[in-house]
């Protein structure tokens, strides 16, 4: 049996405990508090894969690569955040009465082994961490080599917190890449694989398992700018879609322009002002680079035809001041986000409330969008009776069944 294997059936067991009797709020508060001690500790790690990656990945990787001050200051805060939620575990989203003293419960449950399989961007790890925890789902989290250091230090914290409550497997570190092989065959252990990191990785894992994969191979997201455009705000969204950060996936990649939108050249000159190189072919490529794409569109129905056409179903939006354009975009744009009046890079699970993500999914089936907590839930079905058999409901003389919505 792999090291791998014996990880995944240890996460099994550990999520048996996790979901049903452990104090999972108190677990959070503590493992934000011992992020907070250990920041140095992080850094100190962090500066080493840093080192270690100069000059040898691409620069938008290496930009993510980086956990600083205010990168693990808003883990800790989505952390706190989720610590904070109402326990989703055993809520009872549904009640029926199916005939007297037979009631029927959909109650909220965990998935149960989660694989999380991320590139770069140290500071997924303990968001993700901290929802399978509050969502009472183990997980093993396989990082990218970049940043094997401080995952390892990060991983550390969490397992010194995991121990003292007795489930020190409930989180796991996956240390190589021919692990990831034998994580996606674990069909019988693993409930969902989450990707997070290029389109060809993403891929390769959609391709390559049985298990449910939720998550999204591209974000090549939308800025439209409708003739009815309020030009300050054009400009303001624009720039902040591409450039505020331009190397995840809710940045905008196109810019699509109303041919009869008067700031044409305000938003582009703002735009080159912010360093982003402006293109007018390309499109379909997600650049997570201060490049973007540009085109002009004769109507609406343009705008809606290009982004089906060349878009990932990850977020879009319009800027517009007229109410029924910006109405027929909402409705008709088939993207887990679309916005009016607000820059792409809201599509977060942070700025949404729910504390954090474990990745944004453009599925259409479970979750979509930024998946926090609730994504995490799937539910059971729960039937109490007194004796109650089927054959008391059928036959010529069957007993009917009330079927009376208790909540």
């Amino acid at each position: 049996m792999t090291e791998t294997r014996q990880q995944a059936e240890r996460a099994r067991k550990a999520f048996l405990k996790l979901s049903a009797v452990a104090d999972r709020t108190a677990i959070l508060k503590e493992v934000s508090m011992a992020l907070k001690q250990n920041a140095t500790y992080i850094f100190d790690a962090n500066a080493k894969d840093l080192a270690e990656a100069r000059g040898k990945i691409a620069e938008p990787l290496y930009k993510r690569l980086v956990l600083n001050e205010s990168k693990l200051r808003d883990a800790i805060a989505g952390i706190e955040q989720i610590s904070e939620m109402e326990d989703p575990v055993g809520r009872v989203l549904e009640e029926r009465q199916l005939d007297e003293g037979l009631i029927l419960r959909k109650v909220q449950t965990p998935i149960g082994v989660l694989a999380v399989i991320y590139e770069s961007r140290p500071d997924a790890g303990p968001q993700i961490a901290a929802l399978a925890i509050r969502s009472g789902n183990a997980v093993l989290l396989k990082g990218g080599r970049e940043a094997i250091q401080t995952n390892a230090a990060i991983g550390t914290v969490f397992q010194q917190v995991l121990q003292r409550h007795g489930l020190e497997d409930a989180v796991q570190l996956v240390s190589t890449r021919e692990e990831i092989a034998d994580l996606l065959k674990m069909d019988d252990l693993i409930d969902l694989v989450i990707p997070r990191g290029s389109n060809e990785m993403v891929r390769m894992i959609q391709q390559s398992t049985k298990i449910p994969v939720l998550g999204h191979a591209d974000g090549i997201c939308h800025v439209y700018i409708d003739e009815f455009a309020d030009v300050d705000k054009a400009t303001r969204i624009a720039v902040d879609a591409k450039a505020q950060y331009p190397g995840v996936c809710n940045a905008a990649e196109t810019l699509l322009l109303h041919s009869k939108f008067g700031g044409r050249e305000k938003v582009l000159a703002a735009l080159k002002s912010a360093g982003v190189e402006l293109r007018d072919s390309g499109f379909g490529s997600e650049y997570l680079d201060l490049i973007m794409n540009v085109k002009t569109v004769n109507s609406l129905e343009d705008a809606i035809d290009h982004i089906h056409k060349y878009g990932s179903a990850h977020t879009d939006c319009i800027v517009t001041e007229n109410e029924s354009n910006a109405r027929r975009f909402l409705n008709e744009v088939d993207s887990a986000g679309v916005f009016w009046n607000a820059s792409t890079r809201f599509a977060d699970g942070f700025r949404y409330g729910f504390g954090a993500e474990v990745g944004i999914s453009t599925n259409k089936t479970h979750a979509r969008g930024p998946v926090g907590v609730e994504g995490l839930l799937i539910y059971k079905y729960q039937l109490t009776g007194n004796g109650h058999i089927v054959a008391t409901y059928t036959g010529e003389d069957a007993r009917p069944f009330l079927h009376r919505k208790l909540r």
